[in-house]
């Protein structure tokens, strides 16, 4: 084996990887820029909840604190064992914009949360809608700066990234994977400005859609069985020739995704083989390529130094590339300085949760806050 080359076409990877990176930085313009519009639609803002008696109350309270001028909150108690139904009776009685709203039994063939959001919508009165997560801080000018952004980008789907908030080490292993990937692989320059179909990205945790959109592309319905439904649902505005927006939530909006290492493993292990759309044989080579590019040079260097000054060199290179491949998506995200230093160990854990995420799948043992995961394989949104 030629250790050399291999290592000089790292570096045509690492450029190719870069360049994106830094489109995308451009690309990923921050959500509190957006403050001019010229309408204020009703907006209908959407929370499914199930066993979340510790984020919904701050989760609600944040929401009804908008300073946008007309909306409503909605909360649906999917089947909640915990304190959620006392908590949230006791929000909608102080205030008389929040409604709740009590799940029906979950019908075959269905995913919990996608069932509870079609519900939402269901009973929604608005024009636009807004699809968040029980676990995510909204700051008050949150909504006011998402409606502007999609009046602004013309955005019949916009998708805001939140800063994810990684307190034990065990979320500092794992949740930086997903901004990472994000900003590193996914060309928004092609989502904001092709045509291309079928490259799209979307993050759950804040989804804001034009409802006559949502109903185009066949809402929660169409991808009922899908298990990373924001991303289907991207992929459906997308192949609907409807303009699809990603911008940078980051200083408006706060997510803490996981709060320990057991939560955040079974979480990415239930999301990871979805996101590639079952696809074993890409899903397969993306993740044995991975930790081969990202860690052969900083290995190569640990063996090769001093021996051979070429390979030193170029290997030295590499590990350096690797290196900012990592710390520029981490620090532009606001994660904790340090974390780029750890992305040998974070690769580790995400390739661990990457094989086990198929295992599971594969297997049909997925589960998920109590329900077992039915993932239909067959659907191409």
């Amino acid at each position: 084996m030629n250790w050399f080359d291999h290592q000089v076409g790292l570096l045509i990877f690492y450029g190719i990887v870069l360049l994106i990176l830094l489109t995308n930085l451009l690309e990923f313009r921050p959500l509190s820029r957006y403050q001019t519009r010229s309408r204020t639609p009703f907006v209908s803002i959407l929370v499914p909840a199930r066993d979340e008696e510790i984020n919904i109350e701050s989760c609600l309270r944040s929401l009804l604190a908008q300073d946008y001028p007309a909306f409503e909150v909605l909360v649906l108690d999917d089947a909640s064992s915990d304190q959620t139904p006392r908590i949230l009776q006791g929000l909608a009685a102080e205030s008389p914009r929040l409604r709740v709203l009590i799940g029906q039994p979950l019908p075959e063939s269905w995913l919990g949360k996608h069932w509870a959001c079609h519900q939402l919508v269901e009973a929604a009165r608005g024009e636009i809608l807004l699809f968040t997560d029980a676990d995510v801080r909204h700051q008050p000018q949150a909504l006011t700066n998402a409606i502007c952004a999609m009046e602004q980008e013309r955005a019949d789907m916009l998708t805001a990234l939140p800063r994810e908030e990684v307190i034990t080490l065990g979320e500092q292993l794992t949740v930086p994977l997903f901004g990472w990937s994000f900003l590193a692989f996914q060309p928004l320059l092609l989502i904001h400005h092709s045509r291309i179909p079928g490259i799209s990205v979307a993050v759950g945790q804040f989804m804001l859609f034009r409802r006559e959109a949502l109903q185009r592309i066949g809402g929660f319905a169409a991808v009922r069985g899908d298990v990373a439904d924001d991303l289907a649902l991207a992929r459906r505005i997308r192949n609907a020739g409807l303009r699809l927006r990603v911008v940078d939530g980051t200083r408006r909006v706060t997510c803490r995704m996981y709060r320990s290492f057991p939560q955040a493993f079974a979480g990415f292990s239930k999301n990871l083989f979805a996101a590639f759309r079952y696809r074993l044989p890409l899903f397969l080579f993306v993740w044995l390529f991975l930790p081969y590019a990202m860690l052969s040079p900083l290995c190569v260097l640990l063996v090769t130094a001093g021996h051979d000054p070429a390979l030193t060199i170029v290997s030295a290179l590499g590990s350096g590339c690797a290196f900012l491949l990592w710390a520029i998506p981490l620090w532009r995200l606001r994660f904790p300085w340090y974390l780029p230093f750890l992305y040998p160990l974070i690769l580790v854990m995400a390739v661990i949760m990457a094989l086990r995420s198929a295992h599971l799948t594969l297997r049909g043992q997925g589960i998920w806050k109590g329900r077992i995961l039915q993932v239909d394989r067959r659907r191409r949104p």
